[in-house]
């Protein structure tokens, strides 16, 4: 049997047929779920395999980006998602999914769903609106514990679109653990991996932070879009370097559906 994924939807969401796109290439079968289906038990979570968090804008992105849909997972669905998660279950959350999945308090995650990271206004003060490099932590001579970057080239070329992508924790004792644990995951770089500031780090971060992990290395938040480089036309220099078979991004896709496969 494929996996199963649940695409969630809400009023202004508009990235979760592309994404459901590159998980269905990817082996999954996907099912678009509104989240009121979820609050009134039409729809089960605990029925599918993988929760995804596609990018968008949730509610106009009212009070802060992402801000009103994680309160309503939080608060009406709290005790679906700590089944799921306890479950091993996956979750993906991207651009305004990874907004969602750091203020539902599900990343890097505790026990309460209290708040510890966010992303907030880039330090442009801008829409950042391009193509960017991230690296991964084992180019660092570190592994991290997240399941979703497996195999993943050493420098990944995909594109952002946001305007709150800053990522900051709420003290540096919460950076070290992150960085202890394994739990960053991506970086922003340069094209050659190295170390960059603006517009290599295209909001500000703190240490360059693009994506987390929980300590699970099964929920898996980013703010770069997979999704939008998948296949190998889709990279904005294809016509003069090459037509390469497949896009950076779609192995993330291709490892939650293959952990699924193998463990749940």
């Amino acid at each position: 049997m494929k996996p199963r994924a649940l695409v969630l939807r809400t009023a202004g969401t508009n990235c979760d047929k592309e994404t459901a796109f590159a998980f269905s290439e990817a082996g999954a079968e996907c099912a678009f779920v509104h989240i009121n289906e979820l609050k009134n038990k039409t729809q089960r979570l605990s029925e599918y395999h993988i929760l995804v968090l596609s990018g968008g804008f949730s509610y106009g992105d009212d009070i802060a980006a992402g801000k009103i849909l994680a309160n309503e997972l939080k608060y009406a669905l709290g005790n679906e998602l700590k089944a799921f998660i306890k479950s091993g279950k996956l979750i993906i959350g991207i651009c305004n999914g990874f907004q969602i999945l750091a203020k539902a308090g599900l990343l890097p995650g505790n026990d309460t769903l209290e708040q510890e990271v966010t992303l907030t206004i880039n330090d442009s003060a801008k829409f950042e609106d391009r193509w960017v490099y991230v690296r991964g932590m084992r180019d660092e001579g570190r592994e991290t514990k997240c399941v979703w970057t497996k195999g993943l080239p050493e420098v990944v070329y995909l594109p952002v679109a946001h305007g709150e992508g800053k990522f900051m924790s709420k003290d540096k004792a919460l950076l070290q653990q992150l960085e202890s644990n394994g739990q960053i995951v991506l970086r922003y770089c340069d094209e050659k991996g190295e170390t960059a500031g603006y517009p290599a780090n295209p909001n500000g971060s703190e240490n360059d932070i693009a994506g987390i992990c929980d300590i699970t290395g099964r929920i898996f938040g980013l703010m770069p879009h997979p999704e939008r480089h998948s296949f190998g036309w889709q990279h904005p220099r294809w016509t003069r370097e090459g037509l390469r078979k497949t896009g950076d991004g779609l192995q993330i896709f291709r490892n939650g559906v293959e952990y699924a496969k193998k463990y749940l």
